[in-house]
């Protein structure tokens, strides 16, 4: 479900109108995540990596209310949840994009992810799965400890929604370390929000 924002009330309204004006209203940044423990967990629990982060970088969006608006046809709306659209390997070395629904309960969601996967490795189109507005667009490139990432984008096409991605795991210090990169748009997310995301992301691959 998604609810209206009245403008001429919200507290973001002259931030929102700002930086709708900026012909790139996105911004971003790179943290090094602490993923010791969650990667030992989902070795343990025989859990898909991928999928164990994944699940936790779309609860700790749905605790932050600032990367749950979007804009459509010029009105901004809040959403109840946010789901994903993610790209998912296929056999041929080509990539294709899946929708998978945030559910709160983590096996839910990985039996549900597990089925969308298995749709779209076997598909032979770049989209097999329909876009919806109420998703981040989320990325891994477990290739690369990259340090910073940059996104191909379409101006003329609204936009909104924020753009995650993960790269390689690495040792360093006794430790695993992965790369996050977050960009999100200037209207609705400021730079305290990105730390309220890190920290919520942190605390949950630390649990």
């Amino acid at each position: 479900m998604k609810h209206l924002i009245k403008l001429e009330d919200w507290d973001r309204k002259e931030h929102f109108a700002f930086f709708s004006e900026f012909e790139e209203p996105f911004y971003g940044i790179n943290v090094k995540i602490d993923c010791t423990h969650a990667y030992a967990m989902a070795k343990e629990k025989g859990q898909s990596f991928f999928l164990y982060y994944l699940y936790r970088t779309l609860k700790a969006v749905n605790k932050i209310e600032n990367f749950k608006y979007r804009i459509i046809e010029q009105e901004v709306y809040l959403f109840d949840r946010i789901d994903v659209s993610c790209t998912i390997m296929r056999e041929d070395g080509l990539f294709a994009y899946a929708h998978m629904d945030y559910y709160e309960d983590e096996e839910e969601f990985i039996r549900h992810s597990n089925i969308e996967i298995a749709k779209v490795q076997q598909a032979t189109t770049l989209m097999p799965s329909e876009y919806a507005v109420n998703e981040i667009h989320f990325s891994a490139i477990p290739w690369i400890d990259f340090s910073s990432i940059s996104h191909a984008r379409k101006f003329s096409r609204p936009d909104s929604s924020p753009k995650i991605s993960f790269g390689k795991v690495v040792t360093a210090d006794e430790k695993k370390w992965v790369s996050v990169s977050i960009h999100v748009h200037h209207g609705f997310v400021d730079g305290y929000h990105l730390g309220l995301f890190v920290d919520k992301l942190q605390e949950l691959m630390n649990a």
